[in-house]
């Protein structure tokens, strides 16, 4: 038996592979990587270098984002393709 997780990554990674890289596919992406606490107190954007830039509402969130940064890279990097994002920078902005 094969985990509903795993059965939703896999099926979300097929309908992203041939999609053009987007604000909304990055969006998409870090939905599904950290769920929807995470993704409702944080904002995201890719910039051309890989760093994938993450707004935190306050010090708690983005504590709790950097901590996770690895395990994020990794699904985040499933999601888009391997080494899209190849790096995370967590900083603490107003809410939105």
């Amino acid at each position: 038996m094969i985990a509903a997780q795993h059965c939703m990554t896999s099926a979300l990674q097929a309908l992203l592979q041939n999609q053009p890289l987007s604000n909304g596919k990055v969006s998409l992406a870090w939905s599904a990587a950290v769920g929807r606490t995470i993704d409702r107190v944080t904002s995201v954007s890719l910039g051309p270098d890989g760093t994938l830039r993450v707004r935190a509402d306050n010090r708690h969130w983005a504590r709790e984002v950097g901590r996770s940064t690895p395990l994020i890279r990794s699904r985040v990097n499933q999601l888009l393709g391997d080494d899209v994002v190849k790096q995370v920078e967590v900083t603490t902005g107003p809410p939105r």
